[in-house]
C-alpha cells in the first residue's frame, strides 16, 4: 500500500483547479473492507484471519473525525470513487444522521452506480457476486431497511434499488459506458473464455460493430436503472465516456480539456449543485458523440 497518495480533482487544495472546495478540510479514507463499509461479522475467518467489519470501521472513522472538529462543520460531503462511490450511496443517510442537524450535508457518488445486468453469456454474474459479498460480510443489517424490507439483501447492494429512497441530496457522476462495469459486469472473464473481448475492453476504439451494439444496449440498461432518481435535490452528470472515476483526477475534474456536458465541467456542475446556485441533471448522447471524453485506453 502506497505511503503517499495524490490529492487531486475534488481533493485539490489549489483554487484554480478546485474552485469550490479547495479550502475545505479534506480527508481520504483508505478502502480496506471489500464491501463498501457494510461488513459486520463478529467471528474472524479461521483460515485467512480476515475480519469482515467494515461498518464498524466506518463508524469509528466518523467518530474520530467528529472528535477532531467535524462536529463543528458547516458544510460536509461524503464522496468516493468506485466502491467508495457505492459507499457514498449506501451510507448517505447514515452519514447525514451522524452530523449535526444544522450542517449542510450532501453525498457524491463517482462511478459507484453499479447496475444489476446480465453478462454477454446471459448469466447474472454480478448479482451472484454481490449476493456472495453481502452474505460473507454480514452486510444485511447495514443496508437500507427501505430496501431489505422488500427484497433480498444481495439486491440492496445495487444502487438502483436504494437510491430512490435516499433522503439526503445525492449527486451521481458516472460514465454510461463505465469501463469497470463493461469489464466486470457485461464481460467478466468467465463469460469470455476465449478472450474475444480482450482488445475491446482495453480500448473502446478496437471494439467490433457487434461489441459496440452490446455496449449500447448496456448503456440503455444503465439509463433505465437511473429512472426515477430525479428529485429536485439530486444531481447527475452521466457522460458517454469509456472511463471509471472522474472526480479525483484533475484531467477529468477541472482542466481546459476536461469532459463537459452542456458546456459544464464536472467540477462546476457539482459546485453549483452543492451550493444551490443551480441544479444539474444531464445525460450525454451515445458514444461516440462526445469529443471531450478522456477514454481509458
Amino acid at each position: 500500500m502506497a505511503n503517499v497518495v495524490s490529492f487531486s480533482g475534488i481533493l485539490s487544495n489549489e483554487q484554480e483547479l478546485n474552485p469550490d472546495f479547495y479550502n475545505w478540510n479534506r480527508i481520504r479514507v483508505r478502502y480496506c473492507d471489500g464491501a463498501s463499509y457494510t461488513g459486520d461479522v463478529e467471528a474472524v475467518d479461521p483460515d485467512t484471519k480476515l475480519h469482515f467489519r467494515g461498518a464498524r470501521v466506518f463508524a469509528a472513522v466518523v467518530e474520530d473525525l467528529l472528535a477532531k472538529g467535524m462536529k463543528n462543520a458547516q458544510n460536509a460531503i461524503i464522496s468516493g470513487c468506485s466502491a467508495g462511490g457505492l459507499t457514498s450511496i449506501l451510507h448517505c443517510d447514515n452519514f447525514r444522521a451522524l452530523l449535526p442537524a444544522d450542517t449542510k450535508v450532501k453525498c457524491l457518488a463517482d462511478a459507484g452506480y453499479f447496475i444489476n445486468a446480465k453478462d454477454v453469456s446471459g448469466e447474472p454474474h454480478i448479482q451472484t457476486f454481490y449476493n456472495d459479498v453481502v452474505t460473507t460480510h454480514g452486510s444485511a443489517k447495514h443496508l437500507p431497511s427501505s430496501c431489505t424490507s422488500k427484497m433480498r439483501p444481495g439486491l440492496c447492494f445495487f444502487p438502483q434499488n436504494v437510491a430512490q429512497q435516499i433522503e439526503t441530496p445525492l449527486f451521481l457522476v458516472n460514465a454510461a459506458y463505465d469501463s469497470w462495469q463493461i469489464k466486470n459486469i457485461l464481460v467478466p472473464g468467465v463469460a469470455d473464455p476465449h478472450g474475444t473481448w480482450q482488445n475491446c475492453k482495453l480500448n473502446i476504439t478496437r471494439c467490433s460493430p457487434d461489441q459496440l451494439n452490446q455496449m449500447q444496449d448496456f448503456r440503455m440498461q444503465f439509463l433505465s436503472a437511473l429512472t426515477g432518481d430525479d428529485s429536485s435535490s439530486g444531481g447527475m452528470f452521466i457522460n458517454s465516456c469509456y472511463a471509471h472515476c472522474q472526480t479525483e483526477l484533475q484531467e477529468t475534474w477541472q482542466r481546459d480539456d476536461s469532459p463537459v456536458l452542456a458546456g459544464t465541467t464536472i467540477a462546476k456542475a457539482i459546485g453549483d449543485w452543492y451550493y444551490d446556485r443551480s441544479s444539474f441533471q444531464k445525460i450525454d448522447c451515445p458514444y461516440p458523440c462526445d469529443k471531450t471524453c478522456h477514454n481509458n485506453i
